[in-house]
């Protein structure tokens, strides 16, 4: 047994630090656009309405989904060096288009479309990264490494709305160069300052990044898609066959993980401008606010997670952090007996008079309802009268809602980390990419279809009908976890090479 020297342990960690980078720069390239994506898109093509906006989105996660398995394989047979150069090269090349979409005369909308699909195509090398340090720690440093890697996602998620809100200091105008036809303005300088981010991260995955591989105790061995580093010794405890029904069943768990969670982050904004009469602007602010602050949390569990899974291990974990996202949507239900503003769109002019029930009308919003004029300038607020559930659906609390997001935001994080962890312990030490890209196309594909599936039933049967179904789909996720409870251990524990 060849036992790791130290300067194969720190080489070993460096690349492991370059993945992090990798990660957290992926997921900055898919947030720092998010929210000026709506008003750069009216701006470069009048004819693109709020539909299409829901397509812009969703490309991302579909190239991802496509893009996943493909670098996956790739990863499996070849240094791993050349999918991630390549996918980073991709998204470098679709943050430039982005920044040009504004030239062409027609069909700017469609340009838009496939740049976030290409950036999204490019993200497809998480796979690589999350087979990558599955493969390079041992079992002790698994869950460890994984956290990192999910804090490090987490953190790109938060700091990509931030630099994104520094851009727009720049205004709408900005600057134009013109021997590029470029112009350097709120909309086009975030996804230069990514495309920058991607190159700096080509240069290090060639300055620093070496292939490095350790079996589950933490010794040496050569991997198969090295270029020659580390040792000759092959890792002898790759034999025994992978236990397909637990790697399916994590599958399941992470779709549901992803689904509920996207979920939350669609409904939000239209969610507290029906019950709590918020504008659109204060809407998009408020939520910010609170989507930032769940960031924070998030990143916190992740540190604690790390901690608390070498005493009570990972199912054990998995299972209260779903205890706790139940927790978190049950406490959305509406119940008691007051219901929220209606917003009449069509009777404001005649003398028929707003049935607001008075017990709403805290000071500051009977001095918004004296203000409204009789002509349509101001933006209507409430819930409006064409959604029919407004009439009979109580209204959900602030204090509920702020509660649910703590839960959620608690409860999503430790889910996240924990079915990570599971999949690659399970896998064990044979190449894990393709299996990492299912379980990312899992991921991209809960996070299409949560908010086509919420927008619809929560327009149609409102938030209680939403909520229920979200809670029923978690009791059967939790159902699942029980029957494969036992299953959802490392490959070297269900051999008989290791303890658990």
């Amino acid at each position: 047994n060849v036992v790791e020297t130290q300067e194969h342990y720190k080489s070993r960690w460096r690349s492991i630090w370059i993945m992090y980078l990798t990660m957290f720069l992926s997921s900055v390239g898919f947030s720092i656009v998010i929210m000026s994506v709506w008003p750069y898109l009216q701006k470069i093509d009048p004819t693109a309405d709020a539909s299409f906006l829901g397509w812009i989105i969703a490309s991302y996660s579909i190239g991802q989904m496509v893009a996943s398995p493909l670098f996956g394989l790739w990863s499996n047979y070849r240094p791993r060096r050349e999918p991630l150069v390549v996918s980073t090269a991709i998204s470098v090349a679709a943050n430039c288009l982005y920044a040009y979409v504004h030239v062409p005369h027609s069909h700017n909308k469609y340009y838009m479309l496939t740049a976030r699909a290409l950036v999204g195509f490019g993200a497809g090398n998480v796979a690589v990264v999350r087979s990558y340090i599955a493969g390079a720690t041992s079992l002790t440093e698994r869950t460890s490494a994984m956290a990192n890697t999910s804090a490090c996602q987490a953190v790109g998620f938060i700091l990509g709305p931030v630099f994104q809100t520094c851009f727009t200091l720049i205004g709408e105008e900005g600057v134009t160069w013109k021997f590029l036809c470029l112009q350097l303005n709120m909309y086009t300088t975030p996804v230069l300052f990514g495309a920058l981010l991607g190159v700096i991260n080509i240069i290090l995955i060639f300055a620093i990044f070496r292939e490095h591989r350790v079996d589950d105790m933490g010794r040496q061995c050569k991997s198969i898609n090295s270029d020659g580093e580390g040792s000759d010794v092959l890792d002898q405890n790759t034999e025994g066959s992978i236990d397909h029904i637990a790697v399916v069943a994590l599958n399941i768990l992470f779709f549901v993980i992803l689904f509920v969670f996207a979920v939350f982050e669609t409904i939000a904004t239209p969610l507290t401008m029906d019950m709590y009469s918020w504008t659109r602007k204060q809407a998009v602010f408020y939520n910010g606010i609170i989507l930032s602050v769940i960031g924070i949390e998030s990143v916190i569990v992740f540190m604690v997670v790390k901690m608390l899974s070498k005493k009570t291990g990972e199912r054990a974990i998995l299972h209260a952090g779903l205890l706790i996202v139940l927790v978190g949507f049950f406490i959305l239900l509406p119940w008691g007996k007051k219901l929220p503003n209606i917003q009449w769109q069509e009777i404001k002019n005649n003398s028929i008079p707003r049935t607001v029930p008075t017990e709403m009308l805290t000071p500051f919003w009977s001095l918004q309802e004296m203000q409204l004029p009789s002509n349509h300038t101001a933006e209507p607020v409430g819930c409006p009268v064409t959604q029919s559930w407004c009439l009979n659906t109580p209204m959900i609390y602030l204090a509920q809602y702020i509660s649910s997001d703590v839960l959620i935001g608690l409860g999503y994080p430790v889910c996240n980390v924990m079915s990570y962890t599971l999949y690659s312990k399970v896998l064990g030490p044979k190449p894990q990419g393709v299996y990492m890209g299912w379980l990312t196309a899992s991921g991209s594909g809960a996070r299409i279809l949560g908010p086509v599936f919420v927008s619809q039933i929560y327009t149609h049967l409102g938030p209680r009908w939403a909520f229920s179904l979200i809670c029923g789909v978690v009791v059967v996720s939790l159902l699942l976890l029980e029957i494969v409870y036992k299953r959802l251990i490392a490959f070297s524990v269900r051999y008989g090479r290791l303890q658990e």
